[in-house]
């Protein structure tokens, strides 16, 4: 081995350590991953826009129903029905609701998530070996948008919403359990009323 080809080897070393930039997962992996996304369970951990960090599970079940258990907390978010319903403990009234279309979520809750409609996706990256897709309802991009990260092979990690008032909430999923089945009433926001009156 000559002189020159020794100074060379350990930079060919260290080439190998490095791992290879991932590549950036096409929107058409990514809509098809959602869309094969019917049931899923994961821990989270929530980072709140006052900055404040709160745990719990979510549950998801595809199209359209979510719940999120806080841990420590009788505070409960759940969508059903076309509904967001947020029961807080310490409001004496019933649930806030309001129209799960008027959320960035139903992005991921959609029955058939195409993020390859006109004007939907606003931000489609690569950062850190993750794919990160910024999203929004094209038709009322004033209710706020989604930025999911996905790492390769295609698994959902995380998502930050950014709301009507640009406040902005990050959720932060553990291992997620996908398939099997997750009982009706766990998504019944009228159930969930009735069991706290």
């Amino acid at each position: 081995m000559n002189l020159r080809s020794l100074a060379l080897a350990p930079a060919l070393v260290l080439g190998l350590a490095v791992p290879a930039l991932a590549e950036k997962i096409p929107l058409n992996e990514i809509s098809r991953y959602l869309n094969g996304l019917k049931t899923a369970t994961s821990a989270f951990t929530q980072v709140n826009p006052d900055g404040t960090i709160s745990t719990g599970t979510v549950f998801i079940q595809r199209p359209g129903r979510v719940r999120f258990e806080y841990n420590n907390d009788n505070t409960l978010v759940m969508a059903s029905g076309g509904n967001v319903a947020v029961f807080d403990p310490k409001s004496s009234g019933g649930p806030q609701q309001y129209p799960l279309s008027k959320t960035p979520l139903s992005i991921i809750l959609d029955a058939n998530v195409n993020l390859s409609r006109a004007n939907m996706v606003t931000g489609h990256s690569e950062a850190k070996n993750a794919t990160v897709v910024t999203a929004q309802d094209p038709a009322h991009p004033e209710y706020g948008n989604i930025q999911m990260v996905f790492t390769s092979p295609t698994e959902l990690r995380q998502w930050v919403v950014t709301d009507d008032s640009g406040q902005k909430t990050t959720v932060i999923l553990g291992e997620m359990r996908k398939g099997g089945s997750i009982p009706a009433s766990k998504f019944s926001i009228n159930n969930e009323v009735a069991r706290r009156q």
